[in-house]
């Protein structure tokens, strides 16, 4: 964080200063919520979790060279106490931010945020130093901790924001005002909370309203709720997408023989070829998303094509990508999973088994529930089954309760009525299912939403051999 001395922080969230010997002494460090994360110089902030208090690590955190605690009451070291730690962090977050000199560029959309975001940031370090997001910290109090890792030297801040209703994205542009706001999508991720598509559009909308008359709203042209956005803002708009009317697109789209997509992108300044090293065709509209963002801040066709091709993944369980010494390939894809992503990365899978069928190689695709679809929920897994058939990919391992039979019914009302598809209860019975089964030049897909916790089948899957068992959550 840029330096802060104790007395002004206190000043900026409204607090009281306890057991401060010297209120000059400066936050010189990261602010962070995980006492493990504690360097010389760091401001800790004390949240009460439902398991873990972290008032209780007050002693702790300042012996491992915290200056102070922001708590919500007394904890015998030096502190600042406020009655919301939560609503503390942002106002010093909203501080923070308006005393850099960095453009704060936020991004939203039902699928794709963290891994656009990774996107954004990999071109944007090229030009300048760049701070975005940890992985998929994208709330309340993740944004803010973001924000405030940011220092004098940065020029850009990336902020990926999250929303589960209306108003949460219109708090976050509040704590950290947007120059440049990018809505990549809207899907039916979360529409069990917001109760329709319509209903999230008005939600990631709210991105777009909170940018001024001299800022950016890059949209996408391919969904037409996004693109609607237009009249939402009284920012400039560019259009992103592989219609002909997007000012930044994707022309001779293809797959490469392992899946990677490869096409030929176009800006207002020229176009360039790009091949990336991520899996899966879906990573085509979030690079274009991120060349709209670089290209708005002054990068070349050239500049970007580059960074854009040598891009990897920052952020752990999103299509990666590992091939065991035996030949079998592994995509843990894990982290989460929505009906628009569940798609995708079956298409992926898809296009990475074309190599390997060629060579008696044959695809797997172990997947869990889809979490927060309501009433959505049987239609969209049944549709994930059926889709999964359509592609011929050669297994579907569906793995769980309810969500998981219905998968497997939509896979079995496609056409799959041999051992094409299978229905077991858990992760251990899906890793023992495959460690019989797989043989080299087979490709493993494992996904589900994050609560299912179908890392640890990958997890396994990669341990080695036959040892390794799921480990208990």
């Amino acid at each position: 964080m840029i330096a802060l001395s104790l007395a002004e922080i206190a000043e900026v969230v409204g607090g009281q200063t306890y057991d401060i010997p010297d209120p000059t002494v400066q936050v010189t460090g990261s602010v962070v919520r995980d006492s493990r994360e504690v360097e010389p110089g760091s401001l800790f902030a004390a949240f009460v979790g439902e398991r873990v208090d972290g008032h209780d690590y007050a002693s702790s955190v300042v012996a491992a060279g915290a200056v102070a605690v922001l708590a919500s009451r007394p904890v015998g070291v030096p502190a600042i106490v406020v009655a919301d730690v939560q609503k503390a962090l942002g106002a010093l977050a909203r501080h923070v931010v308006r005393r850099l000199g960095a453009t704060l560029v936020a991004l939203t959309g039902s699928a794709g945020k963290t891994s656009t975001k990774d996107l954004i940031a990999q071109v944007l370090q090229r030009k300048a130093p760049t701070v975005w997001t940890p992985g998929s910290l994208n709330n309340e109090i993740g944004l803010p901790l973001t924000a405030l890792s940011a220092t004098d030297e940065t020029r850009f801040l990336v902020l990926e924001m999250g929303a589960r209703g209306i108003g949460h994205i219109r708090y976050l542009t509040d704590l950290t005002p947007p120059k440049i706001g990018l809505v990549l999508n809207v899907g039916t991720a979360h529409i069990g909370e917001f109760g329709g598509r319509e209903q999230i559009a008005r939600a990631k909308g709210e991105l777009v309203e909170a940018l001024p008359e001299d800022g950016t709203a890059i949209l996408n042209a391919d969904d037409p709720l996004v693109r609607a956005m237009a009249s939402r803002t009284k920012a400039k708009v560019i259009l992103f997408g592989e219609s002909g009317e997007a000012d930044v697109r994707a022309e001779n789209v293809r797959l490469t023989d392992s899946g990677q997509p490869a096409f030929t992108l176009h800006t207002p300044s020229g176009a360039s070829d790009v091949t990336m090293r991520l899996y899966g065709e879906h990573h085509v509209s979030n690079a274009l998303a991120a060349a709209a963002v670089a290209h708005e801040l002054g990068m070349s066709v050239a500049e970007i094509a580059t960074a854009l091709s040598e891009a990897g993944s920052l952020s752990r369980w999103r299509m990666e990508v590992t091939e065991r010494p035996d030949g079998v390939t592994v995509v843990n894809d894990a982290y989460n999973a929505n009906p628009e992503s569940m798609r995708a990365a079956l298409r992926a899978l898809a296009a990475m088994g074309e190599a390997s069928r060629a060579k008696g190689g044959r695809t797997w695709a172990v997947l869990g529930k889809m979490a927060e679809l309501g009433d959505e929920a049987l239609a969209e897994h049944d549709a994930v089954g059926r889709l999964a058939v359509r592609l011929n990919v050669s297994k579907l391992v569906a793995v769980g309760g309810r969500e998981a039979s219905w998968l497997q019914l939509g896979a079995y009302n496609e056409g799959s009525w041999g051992e094409e598809s299978v229905h077991v209860s858990d992760a251990q019975a899906a890793v023992d299912l495959l460690r019989s089964e797989l043989r080299p030049g087979d490709v493993v897909l494992v996904k589900a939403s994050r609560s299912v916790g179908l890392e640890s089948v990958a997890e396994a899957l990669l341990a080695g051999g036959a040892e390794g068992e799921v480990a208990a959550r």
